[in-house]
């Protein structure tokens, strides 16, 4: 009996030691780790957007630029079709996603669990990307020459579930107009313009890449006007909320203008992860993503944002440590140039170009394709 017992505790023992051999061996599955040549394998969920709009291909290039160049990082980074930026928010603090795109405004409303959000989201930045320029248009002849006159009028104002009450409502209230003062109608860009050339809505609220697909199709079916935006009312806007950024369309990008625009960027894309996310990880994130953005670039146009005046530029919510070490590493982070951006305060916000300025290693051919 002793023998039999002794020989069963000499069994366990050597199974608790090989158990515990193989799970030093480390070759887990999980997101755990920091990803490195050392590391257990780190697989990242990047949460995008549902397929036909731009954060699903933007999402997928840089999941592909991310794998093709990790070098020594041991990570594995898949893109994944969502709901949007809200879901993926949402998603980075349940921890199903470790990576998201999402619009600047939403995130500047999570990060202060502000507007339609129930609580405050623990999100940060890792890089900013391309702006998102929109506006309201209308029918020429429609009667509405400004955003003040859109009050008891049919207006879309974009899907239902996507968040862009975030920036259309302080938009529009910095106007003197609420949703409640006219009828406002939920439907995609393309539904938007088929209600407006239906005459079963009176404005949209259309927007995206410069030049948008859904604005080309408009001036292409009708005479199109732009609402302008009151000049000053545009400018406090900017000065009130980080992610508003004044943006000049230029003429030439629409059939109807007439004259450059001097429109709004209402939320840049961007970047984001938890504020958990290891330091080490976002750091060799933001390095790979800096020093292959050309090949981003020439995967998606977004990608040429990724340069010097933009990837830091802060939109109202707070950079990853991670991120913030990169950058002031490569002296772009803001802070490097207190002076200049000193020398420039009294100039007002800058003015942005008409289109996403390119990265300094992207192609002519590269920076030529649109979206």
């Amino acid at each position: 009996m002793r023998i039999k017992l002794s020989s069963a505790i000499s069994t366990l023992v050597v199974l608790v030691i090989s158990l515990a051999s193989i799970a030093g061996c480390g070759g887990g599955g999980s997101s755990s780790g920091t990803g490195g040549s050392t590391g257990r394998r780190a697989f990242l969920s990047m949460g995008t957007a549902p397929v036909g709009g731009a954060f699903n291909v933007v999402g997928g290039a840089i999941a592909e630029v991310l794998n093709e160049q990790k070098g020594d990082n041991n990570w594995k980074v898949q893109a994944k079709g969502t709901k949007g930026s809200q879901a993926n928010i949402r998603g980075l603090a349940d921890g199903k996603l470790q990576l998201a795109l999402s619009n600047s405004a939403i995130s500047y409303f999570a990060a202060r669990g502000e507007s339609s959000w129930d609580k405050k989201y623990d999100i940060r930045a890792i890089v900013t990307l391309a702006p998102n320029v929109a506006m309201f248009i209308t029918k020429q002849g429609s009667g509405i020459q400004s955003l003040a006159q859109l009050k008891g009028k049919r207006v879309v104002v974009g899907p239902s579930g996507a968040g862009f009450e975030m920036f259309v409502a302080p938009l529009l209230e910095a106007h003197g107009v609420t949703y409640d003062d006219f009828s406002p109608m939920n439907n995609t860009q393309s539904g938007a313009v088929d209600l407006l050339a239906d005459g079963n809505a009176d404005a949209a609220f259309l927007g995206g890449a410069v030049p948008t697909g859904s604005i080309i199709q408009a001036c292409s079916s009708h005479d199109i006007f732009f609402i302008p935006f009151v000049p000053k009312v545009r400018q406090t806007l900017v000065e009130q909320y980080d992610f508003f950024q004044p943006f000049t369309v230029t003429k030439d990008k629409y059939s109807d203008l007439k004259e450059d625009f001097s429109g709004l960027n209402v939320g840049s894309m961007h970047l984001i992860t938890s504020a958990s996310e290891d330091e080490e990880r976002v750091y060799q994130l933001t390095k790979t993503i800096w020093e292959h953005r050309a090949a981003i670039a020439a995967k998606h146009p977004a990608g040429r944002a990724i340069n010097e005046k933009n990837a830091a530029r802060f939109t109202g919510t707070e950079f990853h440590a991670g991120a913030i070490r990169f950058y002031k590493e490569i002296k772009i982070w803001p802070e490097e140039s207190v002076a200049d951006a000193a020398s420039k305060s009294t100039e007002g916000p800058a003015e942005a170009a008409s289109e996403t300025p390119a990265a300094p290693e992207a192609s002519e051919k590269d920076a030529s394709k649109k979206e």
